[in-house]
């Protein structure tokens, strides 16, 4: 993990440039597979390929659900890709993901991408999110820490199909985006290279 990766000037210029994604491919609110039952986050994504999940399953899709190409990934974001995810490509898939009051998400693995060769870079804009983090396995122990506002932190290699999870946002502990909350942005590459 890096601290404060992006300082306080380069996460107000993020966050101007994930307003700018946010009004060409709305935030939406995925819905759980089989259930339809809603996440607790909302989410858009930019890049080539954008992760969705409704009743039809999780799965990557060169469009927005209304149709519109996902916007092009911000420079600032493919910088940090290439100072630290030491991978030979470009990812292909930016994860927006908004958690506002309340939210959280459960432990998961990111699994979807068509290769795990690559690693998962993961930055943190705004309130403070206490992080859970086990094994490859569901039911290996895990550890919790807080992932502060500019915070880069790396999924990879042996990690890269760790369990992880948000417990919860600390309301208040960021002035960074007006209304509060937390914005997480995590980089991928979901085709194989």
């Amino acid at each position: 993990m890096w601290s404060e990766w992006f300082d306080r000037p380069a996460q107000v210029a993020l966050v101007e440039a994930i307003r700018a994604v946010a009004a060409q491919a709305p935030f939406f609110t995925p819905l759980m597979p089989r259930t339809g039952k809603p996440f607790s986050v909302r989410m858009t994504n930019c890049g080539p390929l954008g992760w969705v999940s409704d009743r039809d399953g999780y799965r990557y899709q060169p469009a927005h659900p209304d149709g519109a190409p996902w916007p092009p990934i911000p420079a600032a974001l493919l910088e940090a890709w290439r100072a630290l995810a030491d991978c030979p490509v470009e990812p292909d898939a930016c994860l927006v993901n908004y958690y506002g009051a309340g939210a959280k998400m459960g432990l998961h693995q990111d699994r979807d991408e068509e290769t795990f060769a690559a690693p998962i870079l993961s930055i943190q804009l705004g309130d403070e999110a206490v992080f859970r983090i086990g094994g490859p396995d569901r039911r290996d122990k895990t550890r919790s820490f807080r992932l502060r506002s500019g915070d880069a932190l790396i999924f990879g290699g042996p990690a890269r199909l760790a369990f992880h999870g948000v417990d919860r946002v600390v309301a208040g502990s960021s002035t960074l985006l007006p209304k509060g909350g937390r914005i997480n942005l995590t980089l991928r590459r979901v085709r194989p290279f």
